[in-house]
């Protein structure tokens, strides 16, 4: 469905309202040009649960949600997903991280709740369309009759790395309001319709739950189970860790590895063996790889065949807020081989694919790291210490 096939007075769009700035403009910029405009916020998070000690501020963010409403002079709907969200993005980063691999829990509550769970029960209630706060852009290609993923105009801010399990059904009920704006834009529009949310803080915490203590949530929820922390490069033991599922590829604080020189980060996890494996210094080789192994690719639109005869087109990210890098995607080998090794390539996390600045859609990072990729003079110290222990 194409949104300028109608007037918009004639198009119900239901808005999911955070509480916050974006999402706010983006409802009061609907109702300016015209559509019929509904704000919902939903709660998907209340009080302490999972180990999670957390100030989800939800009652003050409905209620910031329920004044730009009043302010906007449109309906205001709550729709609880608590449940749904408990099973859907709580229990599946608790299985990553229980299977000792990193989990992007912003993607699957996009995945599970926003554009599904969401926009089924808006369309289940009138709406034609729903809307976010998020900043990328949807176009509709004529001669390929497909909707494409774009990135934000505001690169900075581009969430589109975070959206690219969208498929053409959700992308063609779905408007992203700022998607051409710029986030200084986007502040100046909130005095501009003077929304009590204009110099609120952007949240930096997990979807709907807020800013937590990643450590202690981790601690509450998995046991203390000490392992070797093992030199990359040395195969010596350097240090203890407190169990693998509290490190993440690429992590520096929290290894507690004292001492003079460069300090260590974490390179590699070994789950059935309860091994940490650290690389000194941030530059240091045993960070980085070229090759991307991946699963469960997801393609937006376009065909992934035709770009990859363009390799040097073809970029890829592996983290939110990276430059998208060249490389050649290789899907018979189900791998994406960058031109330049990237760091911290993380199991668990997403890689996602561009052609210039449309998003192509992604895949799960499947690289893992065990003790045969430790030279051969390094594996003899590290199977010492481990018969040690």
């Amino acid at each position: 469905m194409q949104i300028k096939e109608k007037n918009p007075a004639q198009v119900h769009v239901f808005v999911a309202m955070s509480g916050g700035v974006d999402s706010s403009v983006a409802t009061a910029l609907l109702k300016e040009q015209g559509y019929q405009v509904t704000g919902v916020y939903m709660k998907n998070w209340s009080g302490d649960s999972f180990g999670i000690q957390t100030d989800c501020p939800w009652e003050q963010d409905q209620k910031d949600v329920e004044t730009v409403c009043k302010i906007l002079d449109i309906p205001f709907r709550s729709f609880n997903f608590e449940q749904e969200y408990h099973e859907k993005v709580i229990k599946y980063f608790l299985d990553e991280i229980a299977a000792g691999r990193t989990p992007n829990p912003d993607i699957m509550c996009n995945k599970e709740i926003k554009f599904s769970l969401f926009l089924d029960k808006a369309r289940s209630l009138g709406a034609d369309f729903i809307a976010t706060g998020h900043y990328a852009r949807v176009k509709y290609n004529k001669k390929s009759q497909e909707y494409e993923l774009l990135k934000g105009k505001d690169f900075n801010k581009d969430q589109s790395y975070f959206l690219h399990i969208l498929n053409q059904e959700q992308l063609g009920r779905t408007l992203f309001p700022l998607g051409d704006l710029r986030k200084t834009e986007v502040r100046r529009l909130a005095e501009k319709f003077k929304l009590p949310v204009a110099q609120k803080p952007d949240s930096q915490g997990i979807c709907f739950i807020g800013e937590i203590n990643v450590s202690q949530f981790l601690r509450a929820n998995f046991p203390v189970k000490t392992g070797l922390i093992i030199d990359v490069d040395t195969g010596k033991e350097v240090g203890i860790h407190d169990g693998v599922a509290f490190y993440t590829i690429g992590q520096r604080e929290g290894l507690k590895i004292g001492g003079a020189g460069l300090p260590y980060y974490s390179a590699g996890k070994d789950k059935l063996r309860n091994i940490l494996f650290a690389a000194k210094g941030v530059n240091n080789p045993a960070l980085f790889k070229k090759e991307v192994v991946y699963s469960k690719l997801h393609i937006i639109s376009g065909n992934l065949t035709k770009n990859v005869e363009k390799p040097e087109q073809l970029n890829a990210m592996i983290r939110y807020r990276q430059e998208a890098a060249p490389g050649k995607l290789m899907i018979k080998d189900r791998k994406f081989v960058f031109a330049k090794p990237q760091r911290a390539v993380a199991e668990g996390q997403s890689i996602v694919f561009y052609w210039g600045e449309k998003c192509l859609g992604g895949a799960v990072i499947e690289n893992y790291f065990n003790l045969n990729e430790l030279s051969d003079s390094s594996k003899v110290f590290a199977e010492a210490a481990l018969a040690a222990r």
